[in-house]
């Protein structure tokens, strides 16, 4: 590309890149498309946004098409890739100078420089980062800016690279220019401070950018502790943002760095408990900061890092340093004014969340209970702060908190608001149930329920669980809505011993039931919604007769809820409990059931984005406790085609719906659908993992399995490809021993279709059937290790065996390997009765009994009950390998006669006819 003619044509197609006629547009696009793999054109873009007299539109287009260039073209092994010659031009040309006037292209700038560096420094661009440096300490402001900003980008994105090569480089460049950095951040802040004294805000706030930039980069670098040291000291006398940023600092090195932050435990503890828990951060710190600090105080606390072992031998000396130097830390004093001001401060509810209580409680349950917001929000960071406190000191803050709540539980004027408020803040989990049996105050209602919610757990008294379900139940019925909101939530952190809750589950449930038909807000009906899913989880069967006025007006919620998918999604997942609870009786709800499997799956409708996921575990679950097919329910299968193109994350999920029909009524849903699955199973072999692959064969073998005429007739185009991957080896091995699977339960149960099919196959590979049918069984003895189940190793040696007896001399020829892999079955299948000395064949099954359950234990399925049924009739578990091992060799040398099997038994291994004629003992 000739640079003077190109430079035009290149900016014309640029600026008709900007247009928004579409007319305009698109030629332009494509003939840039075009120049992606043109030698030069890279540098004329480089020559194009480094002109800052032409427009901002086309200088930014420039820009990122020498970006995405990098990503596809920099590379030495990419496809078109650019040459040397050009890349060392580009690479001069991007650091010649740091000025461009333009902040969102100065940043994608810099952004591409970091993507070269990242690629060819320090090796390639040796020069790069001492320009850089040169560049921050030039006197320019606007050059200074650039080059820092570009710095920050670059250190960045080498610190990212992972493989220890390249971590090695960067240890060497960081421990080369953090000193620097360190410096420059430290001269930026001290300009900044003048410049906010002399009450300069231009300069301050000039001074303050550059002061963050040089922190962002100071911190890719840092391996000492001398910066985190800094951060400390400045915190202080610097601005809110900066403070803030010191902090984030801190925490990402103590999240990825735990040892080599020990040194800087003291000191960290030091400046966020004096910020957070003292009168000096009375007018200095601002929310941010405090949950910044409050994270990092959570994180000291409960880093696993800084806890010796169980046996303090076993215990790292790092290990035990950070446990000292917090032990010598939290002491009694400092402790108790921790814990008191989490307490009687940040604890407190403001007047506007009193007000929100009052006016509009449901939006003041969610804004409490909802979401991961710990990091960011101050109320849940500070009770989570206090939990983990609590639970790490538990010893030293009980006695303080008993105190506090004795102190409260006197007479209080309710019209002193300061009091009252102080109430919702004391707690102590010795009185905790008591409390709330005699409290007459909300505030304190509601939040003792929600500690005993974040503390009782397994640890629990047992015998002390019916006084809590007693306290929920009062506490459902409270007249304080919010109140009620919590319980419920508690409550599905708190059922965990089935029997001492059966007492209370009609009256909770009931509750519960009445408090999500209260709600009117979509996310408090879902929060109530997975309380009702939870209990009916834990409970199981057990919720059968308390969920009539539940599957009544679960339709009509439906129905209210068609513009709220993920209220919808809540419903969705309350079904697939009542389901599972319900078993054979959730056909009772095919009505509702079945329309909204039907709407969830259809990925023609939009709202399958949101509710594809729920409903197809739905629909799964409905199979697995259908006590037989109905129209409606075969009909919704029409869904699954569109489903199986998507090759979603869902494609598991679909196999076993797909699994579950077959269980279900193989015969009348292989007639209805076995040639539209057949074309989607083909096509998605054609482009599948093994995991994949195995999936869809696994469809095969259960429908083989079910039944095995109708099975082979209709996957009859999926079979030659199985047996193909016998003859030529397949080389994963779980696909090989699903080939096998396949293979043997036509082989034994329909070998009509398996002659057929040998038949077809030689036509194809142009061999003789009998020298196919040696291969395949040669692949099959040499290959049986790759079966690992015993259902399948046992099924393979009566598929072989059901080859004898036979004058064809291939199969003789093969004899040694069919005696072989029958010996290895009967290993793993003949148990030895200790008493009388016989064996027998462990997977036999007579006949079928219900198992005997705990109350913890949740019945069978229909489905389970199916297959166990089937189980009875499979040659697997209905036919002895022993006796079938006998019948069949003795078969053989009645054929033969005594001489001839006497010399076909010779090609034998002895060892193995010793096994075989101990397991054939007594017959």
């Amino acid at each position: 590309m000739d640079m003077d003619s190109a430079s035009s044509v290149v900016l014309q197609a640029l600026t008709q890149a900007t247009s928004q006629d579409t007319a305009v547009l698109k030629p332009a696009e494509e003939q840039l498309r075009q120049w992606e793999t043109q030698p030069g054109f890279y540098s004329v873009l480089l020559n194009i946004f480094n002109n800052h007299m032409l427009d901002v539109n086309v200088r930014w287009l420039a820009v990122l098409y020498f970006k995405n260039g990098i990503d596809r073209y920099w590379r030495r092994v990419a496809p078109h890739a650019l040459s040397e010659e050009e890349k060392t031009s580009l690479r001069a040309g991007l650091i010649t100078n740091f000025n461009e006037p333009v902040n969102q292209i100065a940043t994608q700038i810099a952004v591409l420089i970091a993507k070269v560096a990242r690629l060819d420094c320090p090796r390639q661009w040796p020069e790069l980062i001492p320009i850089l440096l040169e560049s921050v300490k030039g006197q320019d402001g606007l050059q200074q800016h650039r080059a820092l900003l570009t710095f920050y980008h670059v250190t960045k994105t080498l610190a990212s690279k992972r493989l220890a090569q390249d971590r090695r480089l960067f240890q060497d460049l960081a421990s080369g220019i953090y000193s620097f950095a360190c410096s420059l951040w430290s001269h930026h802040t001290d300009c900044f401070l003048q410049q906010i004294y002399a009450r300069d805000e231009a300069a301050a706030l000039s001074s303050l950018e550059r002061t963050l930039l040089s922190l962002k980069g100071s911190n890719t670098c840092t391996d000492t502790c001398t910066h985190a040291t800094n951060l400390h000291y400045h915190a202080k006398t610097c601005s809110h943002l900066l403070a803030q940023h010191g902090n984030l600092i801190l925490l990402d090195f103590l999240e990825y760095h735990p040892c080599a932050f020990i040194p800087l435990i003291q000191r960290s503890l030091e400046f966020a408990v004096t910020y957070v828990f003292t009168p000096a951060g009375e007018g200095v710190t601002f929310e941010r900061f405090i949950v910044q600090c409050m994270n990092l105080i959570k994180m000291i606390v409960k880093n696993d890092a800084y806890k010796p072992a169980k046996n303090i031998d076993d215990s790292k000396p790092e290990s035990l340093e950070a446990h000292k130097i917090k032990t010598a830390f939290f002491t009694h004093p400092t402790l108790t004014e921790i814990g008191r001001r989490l307490v009687s401060h940040y604890f407190l509810l403001t007047e506007e969340e009193l007000a929100m209580w009052e006016e509009d409680p449901e939006s003041f349950a969610v804004e409490e209970t909802g979401g991961d917001s710990w990091k960011y929000s101050l109320r849940p960071c500070t009770e989570v702060l206090f939990l983990d406190i609590f639970h790490n000191y538990s010893q030293t803050l009980t006695p303080v908190l008993l105190d506090m709540v004795q102190n409260l539980q006197g007479p209080t004027n309710v019209e002193d608001s300061v009091q009252l408020l102080m109430k919702d803040a004391g707690q102590s989990k010795a009185h905790l149930l008591c409390l709330l049996l005699s409290c007459r105050y909300k505030l304190i209602r509601r939040r003792v329920i929600w500690l005993i919610g974040q503390w009782i757990s397994v640890k629990f008294k047992s015998d002390l669980r019916p006084l809590l379900y007693e306290v929920i139940l009062s506490l459902m019925q409270d007249p304080d809505l919010v109140v009620r909101i919590e319980t419920a939530t508690t409550l599905k952190l708190n059922i965990l011993l089935i029997e001492q809750f059966l007492p209370y589950l009609e009256s909770i449930f009931g509750l519960l039931f009445q408090l999500l038909q209260q709600v009117t807000e979509c996310d408090t009906k879902m929060q109530v919604l997975h309380v009702i899913s939870c209990v009916i989880e834990r409970v199981g069967i057990q919720i059968r007769p308390y969920v009539g006025c539940l599957v009544q007006y679960l339709p009509l919620l439906w129905k209210q809820s068609e513009e709220h998918n993920m209220l919808r999604c809540a419903i969705l997942t309350t079904l697939i409990q009542l389901v599972q609870g319900l078993g054979a009786e959730s056909k009772n709800l095919y009505p509702f059931l079945l329309p909204v499997i039907q709407l969830s799956t259809d990925v023609s409708q939009p709202p399958h984005v949101y509710l594809l996921e729920d409903g197809l575990e739905l629909w799964l679950v409905t199979l697995e406790n259908s006590p037989a097919i109905t129209p409606e329910l075969l009909r919704i299968f029409q869904n699954m085609s569109a489903l199986l193109e998507l090759s979603s994350e869902n494609l598991r999920t679909c196999f076993h719906i797909v699994n579950g029909y077959i269980y279900l009524s193989a015969t009348e849903f292989l007639q209805n659908y076995a040639e539209s699955l057949c074309r989607s199973f083909c096509d998605l072999l054609k482009d599948i993992t093994n995991e994949g692959r195995v999936q869809v064969l696994k469809v095969v073998e259960i429908a083989l399995k079910v039944s095995p005429m109708l099975g082979a007739h209709m996957f009859q185009p999926l079979l030659p490809a199985v047996f193909r991957g016998i003859v030529d080896g397949e080389r994963y091995p779980v696909v090989m021993s699903t080939y096998l699977g396949i293979m043997g339960r036509v082989l034994l149960q329909n070998f009509s279709f398996f002659s057929s099919l040998l038949s077809q196959m030689a036509s194809e590979c142009n061999q003789e059937m009998d020298q196919l049918l040696g291969n395949v069984i040669e692949m099959w003895v040499d290959r049986m290790d790759n079966i690992t189940q015993p259902e399948r190793r046992k099924l393979s040696s009566l598929a072989l065996l059901s080859l004898l007896p036979s004058d064809n001399s291939v199969i003789q020829d093969k004899f040694c390997g069919i005696v072989n892999i029958c010996v290895e079955a009967l290993h793993d299948v003949m148990t030895e009765d200790p008493e009388t000395g016989t064996f027998k064949d462990c997977m036999l099954m007579s006949h079928f009994e219900e198992p005997k359950l705990s109350d913890d234990e949740e019945p069978p399925t229909e489905q389970d009950k199916r297959k166990k049924l089937l189980a009875l009739e499979d040659p697997v578990h209905s036919v002895s390998l022993q006796q079938f091992v006998y019948e069949k060799l003795k078969a053989q040398q009645a054929l033969m006669g005594d001489q001839g099997f006497g010399a076909l038994m010779e090609t034998v291994d002895t060892e193995l006819v010793r096994q075989l004629q101990e397991f054939l003992q007594g017959l």
